[in-house]
């Protein structure tokens, strides 16, 4: 089962993760909220539409910006919408 992991602790797993470039997006119900933190950070994606971005944080350390998701994905990667994906040192075991 996919899981993705920082600083000891599991913040996402899941059988049901969608995989698009590579990366492993979780369900949002899979995620661990406790280690979640809002960010301001967006980028846009010519296909995917524009990122939201949350921070994790572990045992007082903060990894910025380390997961990002699609609030409102285009039709292209409608599979992706509520789901999460990780990357900034974040280790996703597939």
């Amino acid at each position: 089962m996919p899981k993705a992991s920082w600083n000891g602790a599991v913040i996402a797993e899941s059988d049901e993760t969608a995989v698009v470039e590579g990366n492993h997006y979780f369900p949002a119900a899979s995620v661990n909220r406790s280690f979640i933190r809002e960010s301001d950070t967006h980028t846009v994606c010519p296909w995917k539409g524009t990122a939201s971005y949350f921070s994790i944080e572990v045992d007082g350390k903060i990894n910025k910006d380390a997961a990002w998701y699609y609030p409102e994905p285009k039709e292209a990667a409608s599979q992706i919408k509520n789901h999460v994906a990780f990357w900034r040192g974040v280790t996703v075991e597939p």
